[in-house]
């Protein structure tokens, strides 16, 4: 059931308790009451949990990102790393 459907059903139900008697109105009215502010206090947490869901999907993107980056950067400071222990100065050792 959608959302359209459940208010539709809702208003429906709130319109049929019109006629009924007094006592039992009033009991059925307050429960549909209470139906329709849950479903609004559920509809409220699920769009705050999509919203969390949503966050967290774009934090794990940027932490993602960096990792990639801190890997590409780590393997070329080790390139230089590299190219500085077999550059000139290893030859000068060989020499000595």
């Amino acid at each position: 059931m959608n959302e359209q459907e459940f208010q539709a059903k809702l208003t429906d139900l709130m319109q049929q308790l019109q006629s009924l008697p007094q006592p039992a109105r009033e009991q059925l009215q307050q429960l549909a009451n209470d139906t329709r502010d849950r479903h609004q206090r559920m509809k409220k947490t699920v769009n705050e949990l999509q919203e969390s869901l949503d966050y967290l999907r774009l934090s794990i993107k940027y932490l993602v990102f960096d990792l990639e980056a801190t890997r590409r950067e780590n393997q070329y400071l080790r390139k230089l790393l590299e190219q500085k222990n077999s550059g000139p100065d290893r030859a000068s050792d060989e020499e000595a």
